[in-house]
Formats: structure tokens, C-alpha cells, sequence
């Protein structure tokens, strides 16, 4: 039976490294880091440790027009900018607005906007709050936003999965091209949540890294000395479209998003599955879905938040389904984008594939990986052919995401028939 087939037109991003996809790109390669100290020095009364963060590059009310930013989230300034960039790529594509969808996924939504007003609402009743307020903290309006900008009308869709929720998105949107109920879908992953409750509810549940002192190698994933995750913010989001709508307008194809996985634990709202059988099926139904098996994967973008249990987790996921593979984590030079994770991650596979390059793991050299790691960590970048890269996104309520990017070479040169 004929499947519809999903490539990928359009990339952008905004993220701690680079206020573009190029930008983000070059740094990630480079091995340089988006995380900065002293983020929290205007809250010192709260409490709080000295934190660092991984804060956008580059400011995203700065890049819109003035009031068009005040009325928007932090959160939604970054899917907007995010989505413009990817338009853009894809070429600013004539699609019957019938056809078109968008996507984006959050963790949390606006809730810098909700902290504020509460703020105001407190201090100077309730005449002083906006009325903007509510468009301006649902988590929904990112993704509504984008479609009223681009006249999608084929559907809006907001998953709400933690961790996952960017890589969701992107599942999701190539999910409705395979049903034929959108030839083109906008999709991706936004969030700014870097607030002092934010930073108070990871640091009581000892999530956040300890390493506070450098902040460039707070985060390391997989590292033996590891302690924790560094909190960032961001926003990435792909153009994904029917590899006939795409040819039939001859836009160029950066990537073919071959395959998606999703899986629950259904064991704990915060912990991994010990077994690791949610990871374990979310790689096995992308594999499945891709028409690969694992032998055929370049590489695997890992999840790896810098967690001493999820990154174990996560390797022994890994083993049983590649042996030992090779894995690069973004995160340790990005930092935990949470909602937005997913996407840049994704993103990064595609370009990985495209470029035929393996990022460098930050922070993995001094001490080497830890026990219970038995997997080949790129530490330094190697220039090689990808023609099937993995990328993982795990989040709290046991919701496990895997996407599979191939080349469109490979892709093109595969001639096993394919089911739906």
C-alpha cells in the first residue's frame, strides 16, 4: 500500500546559542555553550541559589515589532520567530489554507505572563491587570498565533508532554500528512519558563545541576560527575510537508522525516520505567515505522538531561535496542529546553544528516562517562555520512517520543516496500 511520505522544507529556531538556525548551528559545532550565571540575581530575596540558565541569544522582543511583543509571552515571541525563519526556509509555500496546519508543542505555556499579572493583580487590584492576560498565558496560543499568521486552517494542535512536547508536535504533524489531512504542517516546540518558581519547584526536587561555579559545563549529560539539568528556553519549529506537495513546487528537502515513535511507561509521573519499556517501544515503533532496522541508524541524538538516574535510564534503553551505539547530547551545550526540547533536537538531527556531521557532547573529556554507560559518547565532532539519525525526547508523566530523519539520498535509494 502506498504511504505518504513526510519531508521536511523549513527550519527555524531560536535557542541560547544563536538567534537563527545558522547561528545555533555554527556554535553547537564549534562546542561552545549557551549557559549563563547569575540569572536569578533579581530574585536574591527569594531564596534562591545562584542559578544558571540557558537564556535566548538574543532578546525575542527585540526582533518583532514593539506592540506586536507586548502582547505577546515570552514564550510565544520565540514560536513566532521561530516559525518566521522556517517559512521563510521552506520558501513561503502557496498551500490552500485548508491544507495547512499547525503544531506546537509546550511544557508550561505562558506562565512568565501569569507570574507577572498575578504580581499586579496583587499589588494594584484587579483594574491594573491586563486584558490580554489569558491569550497571553494559555498554552495553546503559540501554536493558534502561527496559524492565524499563516492562515492555517486545517487544525491547530498543542501537545502538553513535558519534555516530549516539541517532539510530539512533530510526530503530530506528520501524522496528519500520512492521513491526508494536511499537505503541509507547521510544527515544532516553544518554551520561556526560567522564573523563580520554575527554579525553586527543580531545585527542592534536586533535579538542577550543582555544577553552579562555570557555568559552561554545568550540564553534562552522560558525564560521570553529572548532577543535574540546566533550565533554558527557546523555541524550534520545522515546515513538514507531503513529499508530492514539495516536489510538485520543487522546494529544496533538507531531510525526510521517516519515522515516529510513541510510547507511555504508564509506571511514575517523574521516574523512567526501571526496565526501560517505554523508550525501549518508542525506538522500536520508529525503527518499525521507518522501515530500518537499528544496525541502519548513523547515530542517536540522545535525551540525556544530565540526570544521574534518566541518563542511565536512557543508555540501558539504548543498549537493548542498538547494543552500543554511537550518541551525541545537544543538551550539554543547550541546556534543557523542556516544551522546546524535542523540536531543536530533531532540528539538529536533520541538519546532522544533511551536513553529514555528529555534534561534540560538551563536558564529557575530564571525566569520561559514568557507570552504566556503555555507549560511544562523540565528544568532538566527526565529519561523516548520516543517513539515518535518531533523535529521543523523554518527559515527566512517562511520555516517550522517537523520531527518525534519513537523508534523501538513502531515502530514495530504498527500494523495501513500505506498510502505514
Amino acid at each position: 500500500m502506498h504511504r505518504t511520505e513526510v519531508v521536511v522544507t523549513g527550519l527555524g529556531a531560536i535557542t541560547p546559542l544563536g538567534g537563527d538556525v545558522e547561528s545555533t548551528w555554527d556554535a553547537l559545532l564549534a562546542g561552545e555553550s549557551g549557559i549563563r550565571g547569575g540569572v536569578m540575581r533579581d530574585h536574591e530575596g527569594a531564596g534562591l541559589p545562584d542559578t544558571v540558565a540557558g537564556t535566548m541569544a538574543m532578546d525575542p522582543a527585540e526582533l518583532l515589532p514593539p506592540v506586536q511583543a507586548r502582547r505577546l509571552d515570552r514564550s510565544q515571541q520565540a514560536a513566532f520567530i521561530a516559525a518566521a525563519e522556517a517559512w521563510a526556509d521552506a520558501g513561503s509555500p502557496d498551500v490552500d489554507p485548508d491544507r495547512l496546519a499547525s503544531a506546537i508543542g509546550t511544557g508550561i505555556g505562558g506562565v512568565r505572563t501569569l507570574l507577572k499579572e498575578d504580581d499586579v493583580l496583587e499589588a494594584s487590584g484587579t483594574r491594573r491587570v491586563s486584558p490580554r492576560t489569558v491569550p497571553m498565558l494559555m498554552p495553546n496560543a503559540a501554536a493558534a498565533l502561527i496559524s492565524i499568521e499563516y492562515g492555517a486552517r486545517a487544525g491547530v494542535y498543542t501537545p502538553v508532554s513535558a519534555c516530549s512536547s516539541g517532539a510530539e508536535a512533530i510526530a503530530l504533524g506528520a501524522r496528519l500528512i500520512r492521513a491526508g489531512e494536511a499537505d503541509v504542517v507547521i510544527a515544532g516546540g516553544t518554551e520561556a519558563a526560567i522564573t523563580p518558581i520554575t527554579v525553586a519547584g527543580f531545585t527542592q526536587a534536586q533535579a538542577l545541576s550543582r555544577h553552579t561555579a562555570e557555568p559552561a559545563s554545568a550540564s553534562r549529560p552522560f558525564a560521570a560527575d553529572r548532577s543535574g539539568f540546566v533550565l533554558s528556553e527557546g523555541a524550534a519549529v520545522m515546515v513538514l510537508e507531503s513529499a508530492e506537495h514539495a516536489g510538485a513546487r520543487g522546494a529544496h528537502v533538507h531531510a525526510v522525516l521517516a519515522g515516529a515513535g510513541i510510547a507511555a511507561d504508564a509506571h511514575h509521573i517523574t521516574a523512567p520505567a526501571p526496565d526501560g519499556s517505554g523508550q525501549i517501544s518508542a525506538m522500536r515503533k520508529a525503527l518499525a515505522q521507518a522501515g530500518l532496522a537499528p544496525d541502519q541508524i548513523s547515530h542517536i541524538n540522545a535525551h540525556a538531561t544530565g540526570t544521574p538516574v534518566g541518563d542511565v535510564a536512557e543508555a540501558h534503553a539504548i543498549g537493548e535496542v542498538f547494543g552500543r551505539a554511537t550518541v551525541t547530547a545537544p543538551k550539554a551545550a543547550l541546556g534543557h529546553l523542556f516544551g522546546a526540547a524535542g523540536a531543536i533536537e530533531a532540528l539538529i538531527a536533520v541538519l546532522s544528516v544533511e551536513h553529514g556531521v555528529i555534534p561534540p557532547t560538551r563536558n564529557i573529556t575530564t571525566t569520561g562517562v559514568g557507570p552504566g554507560i556503555d555507549l560511544d559518547v562523540v565528544a568532538e565532532r566527526r565529519d561523516v555520512p548520516q543517513e539515518a539519525v535518531l533523535s529521543n525526547s523523554f518527559g515527566f508523566g512517562g511520555q516517550n517520543v522517537s523520531l527518525i530523519v534519513t537523508g534523501v539520498r538513502h531515502h530514495a535509494s530504498r527500494t523495501a516496500p513500505t506498510t502505514p
